[in-house]
């Protein structure tokens, strides 16, 4: 039985017969126009996509982020006033691509576009090198990272990758904590970056590992990444400043998962003092995370097991701000894979099952809304970092 079937593509992979024609789109809007406030025209009987019923006292007011870059000076290029003729890995964190992925979606209206940040184009293959520079810039300057230290940090794999990374470019030992949920592809490059990998037991938390293992050694330095407010502050710093530089200001949703919330609370942020009300942003959750239900009640409920790395959550962050979050779309396993496959074989990238995620629920706003969008996303990291899984047969089938 081939993946094609049991991940029951669309027909344009399929080989079979194209669907009936859809009825004629409406007219399309004036070139380049942004609505201030995009409506949607569901049918009558169809759920919404965005569950925008939110927690009232999740709507606290919303926290300041400090401006500045995540590059610190001696490190800057050297066009940005630096003094080096060549360019050093720390350059290549931030500054990616927005591409037009708009072919994978099936807007309701014409003058939409699906944009994916590419994230998988930093050093370390995905968004996390972002917040990793913010967060070591910020506790050398703090004194509270001296060189000898030991940097322990507990992660579900790519933040583990980009402590590692940093670690070796910036001479310090490294510690990383993950369990077995994450791919050997990732476990294998926190090794290869000099990195010490810690497998938490099977029902132990590796964040507490983490926390552990700082307070018995006082010359180790803690990432704290769901609790640091550093996180989120290098994406306010650095990608919210980007997508909206990128889309000229035009972007009116940001779709992204969580699991740190770093990603979303920074960027949300960002693009919610730039434009307000003018800007959605939506939490694209997996099935099973406790997000939504928090989102909903404010309160936790029991969460169930997913196979999507990287995303959602057993508790709710420090690092989360669900303040800048206007509605929630709740994405299952399949459909998260599903839409990986969809990329890859129309689009030439290879993305991982986060990224997929993100992108299956910006298809269904597509879809949905009657009105023109700019809709923005993060390709977290690369789909080489999960060719025994999510892109294996075997795996699939199991």
């Amino acid at each position: 039985e081939s993946v094609r079937t049991r991940l029951a593509l669309p027909r344009a992979f399929s080989g079979e017969p194209p669907p009936r024609a859809r009825p004629e789109p409406p007219p399309k809007s004036t070139h380049g126009h942004v609505p201030s406030r995009a409506t949607f025209g569901f049918q009558q009987d169809a759920a919404p996509v965005l569950d925008r019923q939110k927690f009232s006292t999740l709507k606290r007011p919303l926290r300041s982020y400090e401006p500045g870059s995540i590059h610190q000076a001696h490190v800057s290029r050297k066009y940005a006033g630096g003094t080096r003729k060549y360019a050093q890995s720390m350059d290549l964190i931030g500054n990616t691509p927005l591409v037009d992925i708009t072919s994978v979606c099936k807007p309701k209206h014409p003058d939409t576009v699906v944009l994916g940040k590419v994230e998988f184009f930093n050093p370390g293959y995905s968004m996390k090198d972002r917040i990793m520079a913010n967060i070591f810039n910020k506790a050398e300057e703090e004194g509270k990272l001296r060189p000898g230290m030991t940097v322990v940090a507990a992660s579900s794999g790519n933040t583990g990758c980009s402590v590692a990374m940093m670690c070796a470019i910036r001479g310090y030992k490294a510690v990383v904590i993950t369990n077995d949920k994450c791919s050997e592809e990732k476990k294998a490059a926190i090794r290869a970056y000099g990195a010490e990998l810690l497998i938490s037991p099977p029902g132990a938390c590796y964040m507490q590992m983490e926390t552990d293992l700082a307070d018995e050694n006082p010359d180790w330095f803690s990432v704290d990444q769901y609790n640091n407010l550093d996180n989120p502050n290098g994406h306010y710093r650095s990608t919210g400043p980007e997508i909206y530089e990128q889309t000229d200001g035009e972007v009116t949703h940001f779709v992204a998962a969580g699991s740190t919330g770093g990603t979303i609370s920074g960027i949300g942020t960002y693009l919610k003092e730039k434009k307000g009300d003018d800007v959605t942003i939506v939490l694209a959750d997996p099935t099973g995370s406790v997000f939504k239900n928090y989102f909903k009640t404010g309160t936790l409920c029991k969460p169930k097991p997913f196979l999507v790395e990287g995303v959602g959550k057993n508790n709710i962050p420090g690092a989360m701000d669900f303040a800048v979050v206007d509605a929630l779309v709740e994405v299952g396993d399949k459909e998260a894979l599903k839409m990986c496959a969809k990329i890859a074989r129309s689009t030439g990238l290879c993305v991982g099952g986060s990224s997929g995620l993100n992108v299956e629920a910006c298809a269904r706003l597509a879809e949905e809304s009657d009105e023109p969008l700019t809709i923005v996303t993060m390709l977290c990291d690369s789909g080489v970092k999960y060719l025994s899984k999510i892109f294996n047969e075997d795996w699939l089938a199991e």
